[in-house]
């Protein structure tokens, strides 16, 4: 479609950015030569901060401007002498939100637009505020106000983020998604552990990157390897998290290859120190308290012994709460499920 516009404004929370503002900016994508993207929220809602609401614009319209506006971001602007009201409050009146808009465009972007996008009812007056501002005329081109078309609003996604998560993209989805993550010494049924869980929840798992990887090379790692599993892992949990529901289950974490780099080579790169400090909604640790079994590819009993041990010293040094996971399979999968208030499966 040609554009029939030079630019063009899509204005919102979008807190979260759902498939119905993404409808939105696309339509409005294919009528503007430029389109800007303007998101705030004062006060912010919690679990949808500012720098949240950025990644996902930057991750989903990776070539559209997009600002999303703080109190400081703006505090910045007027200092430097641009003539901006505060940022808005979300109770203000229709008249103090449209003038800022119109404030914004005139000094930050140095464009008049020339047409704003909505599916609200508010974008006709909105549209009209522009134009007396700029002295030009500014459309108002609104999408499925009935949201019949992707029936869907931010209130009842933040309602009930897991039941509707098919209205977000997996790269937002994933935001929401609690990583449990699995430590312990070889032998001790981490992976055995991860399936069983992820079963239990009705997810998905991240499998250990580390041990494919130690396969596909016969067993002999050398020390650059070890950053490449560490940065494997993260960017494996981070594809998963938006297919996963609710949870997804690790079977390991950066700290595992820290652990390893540090035993084989005795240092470790910055970023895989920097990989290891991830951080896990819930961490399981499991203990080394079942006959340790021998399948080829493992050091033994005694060396099980101190990588239990060097977790148990990391997690006290680093103050991460976690919880040790003890007995047969079954109830450890218990022992999880009970840690997350999640109906047991006996």
């Amino acid at each position: 479609m040609a554009a029939r516009f030079r630019s063009g404004l899509v204005v919102g929370k979008f807190a979260p950015l759902h498939l119905g503002h993404e409808h939105l900016i696309r339509h409005a994508q294919g009528h503007c030569e430029q389109l800007y993207l303007l998101s705030w929220s004062r006060p912010e809602l919690p679990g949808y901060e500012a720098e949240r609401r950025a990644r996902w614009l930057a991750l989903r319209f990776p070539t559209l401007k997009h600002w999303v506006l703080t109190p400081e971001r703006v505090a910045q602007w007027q200092r430097a002498g641009l003539d901006l009201p505060d940022l808005p409050y979300n109770h203000e009146d229709d008249e103090t939100q449209r003038e800022f808009v119109a404030r914004f465009c005139q000094q930050v972007l140095g464009d008049p637009v020339e047409a704003v996008f909505t599916s609200e009812a508010y974008g006709d007056g909105f549209a009209a505020h522009l134009a007396q501002r700029f002295g030009q005329p500014v459309r108002h081109l609104g999408l499925d106000p009935q949201r019949s078309q992707v029936a869907i609003s931010g209130s009842r996604l933040r309602a009930d983020i897991h039941g509707l998560r098919s209205f977000l993209a997996p790269a937002v989805y994933g935001d929401f998604v609690e990583r449990i993550g699995l430590l312990g010494g070889e032998s001790t049924g981490k992976s055995s552990l991860a399936q069983a869980l992820a079963g239990a929840l009705d997810t998905r798992y991240a499998a250990e990157f580390g041990r494919e990887h130690w396969l596909a090379c016969d067993g002999q790692l050398g020390y650059d390897d070890l950053l490449h599993i560490g940065r494997t892992q993260v960017a494996r949990e981070d594809q998963l998290a938006g297919q996963a529901r609710r949870y997804l289950v690790c079977d390991t974490t950066p700290l595992t290859t820290l652990f390893y780099c540090q035993d084989q080579f005795g240092r470790a790169e910055a970023e895989l120190e920097q990989l290891a400090r991830r951080l896990y909604h819930h961490l399981f640790l499991c203990a080394d308290d079942f006959p340790f079994v021998q399948d080829g590819t493992r050091q033994g009993e005694a060396f099980r012994r101190r990588q239990n041990r060097w977790y148990l010293e990391q997690l006290q040094q680093r103050g991460w709460r976690y919880s040790l996971l003890t007995g047969s399979l079954a109830q450890r999968v218990n022992q999880v499920l009970a840690a997350l208030e999640v109906p047991s499966t006996r």
